[in-house]
């Protein structure tokens, strides 16, 4: 992996930026010299961030026409927005969040001329699945690809690993005996290991310093090569 050779300074806009996820992303981007400046746009405001760089925006993530000002002058989208338990969120909530709201963001950024748009995503999407949910994504995918950015980054994790239980009962066993199956994953299921919040958001973060063409889809072995490899 070959890092940026631009000195260029960078703007970022973020959507998503409250959640487990886009919130380790924020921390790391943060860390990072050659960020300028960081637009986070949401439905809420993200308390105690005093850093002179973030700029925050409440918006209606429905309602393009609420940001599409917002986005112009940015090199960098992040998306990490997404409904946290969809098993427990209608197909049609999960439809207009996760995959409308999300293409509306990233063709406000196209014609905006953002260069390059990063999405967390999942493992095993397809738009051909029989799962609605990793069909749903596969399709956002398909649609994101169509949009021709200079550079598309679909970041495709396992199980997202949190330090405290954040869903209840399900999350609870998941996050009990992860630790023992990771070991297992040998070979081609590399890419069902599951990786630690703060390890993905910050992998997602320093991936913009990586500039390349055309479309990248990362798994687990790739948001590790990526920390071990791209420096601040």
């Amino acid at each position: 992996m070959k890092n940026a050779t631009s000195e260029t300074p960078l703007s970022v806009v973020m959507l998503g930026a409250s959640g487990a996820v886009g919130g380790e992303a924020l921390g790391t981007l943060l860390m990072m010299p050659k960020v300028e400046h960081l637009s986070l746009l949401g439905r809420r405001e993200i308390p105690n961030q005093p850093d002179p760089r973030i700029q925050q925006h409440i918006i209606n993530i429905f309602e393009p026409s609420s940001y599409q000002s917002l986005v112009a002058d940015h090199d960098v989208a992040i998306c990490t927005l997404g409904v946290g338990q969809p098993s427990k969120t209608s197909k049609e909530d999960f439809i207009k969040i996760d995959k409308i709201a999300v293409i509306d963001f990233a063709k406000a950024c196209k014609a905006a001329g953002v260069r390059h748009f990063e999405l967390l995503s999942s493992v095993g999407i397809s738009s051909n699945s029989s799962n609605f949910f990793l069909r749903t994504k596969g399709e956002l995918v398909q649609a994101l690809e169509a949009l021709e950015f200079e550079q598309l980054s679909i970041f495709q994790p396992s199980m997202i690993l949190t330090p405290t239980n954040r869903y209840g009962f399900t999350q609870a066993v998941t996050l009990l005996i992860w630790p023992v199956l990771q070991p297992l994953l040998l070979g081609s299921l590399r890419k069902y290991r599951g990786i630690r919040v703060e390890q993905l958001g910050k992998a997602i973060a320093l991936n913009i310093l990586d500039r390349k063409q055309g479309v990248e889809k990362l798994v687990w072995d790739d948001f590790q090569t990526i920390i071990d490899n791209v420096k601040l």
